[in-house]
């Protein structure tokens, strides 16, 4: 476990600099992520924010890096924390250029398509409804 002061650093956003202040854990496993190391990490937050803190500080943000993470596992494991924790996979060696280039264009087409299905279901929303007048059969038969 490490803490890293994050010591009053600028970013500009939309022309205004904002002041970023806190503390961030970072935990390197060399196995594949568990419920437990949300646990540990939990508490590692939790004591970075009582002994560690200053005055007017943000809430400490955790990280767990690990060889493997399934999703499921993370998102149950993490969520509902009082502490922000966030679970990433590390990799010790890039994929080959082809395999990133075919999952680039794989992701991109996958965020063109859900960009147009909002688009789609955005205009179908603010469409006008047509009304049609019911039909009264006739009661004779």
């Amino acid at each position: 476990m490490r803490v890293n002061s994050m010591k009053k650093r600028h970013c500009e956003e939309g022309g205004q600099f904002v002041s970023l202040t806190g503390k961030s854990v970072i935990d390197l496993k060399i196995g594949s992520f568990s419920h437990a190391d949300a646990g540990q990490m939990n508490f590692y937050l939790n004591y970075a924010r009582e002994n560690r803190g200053r005055e007017g500080e943000n809430p400490p943000v955790g990280l767990i890096l690990c060889s493997e993470k399934n999703e499921a596992l993370a998102r149950y494991a993490l969520e509902g924390l009082a502490n922000e924790v966030l679970a990433a996979e590390y990799r010790t060696a890039l994929p080959d250029e082809e395999l990133l280039a075919a999952e680039l264009a794989r992701t991109r087409e996958a965020i063109e398509v859900r960009a147009s299905v909002k688009l789609e279901v955005s205009l179908t929303a603010k469409a006008p409804a047509t009304l049609t007048a019911p039909t009264q059969e006739d009661p004779k038969g």
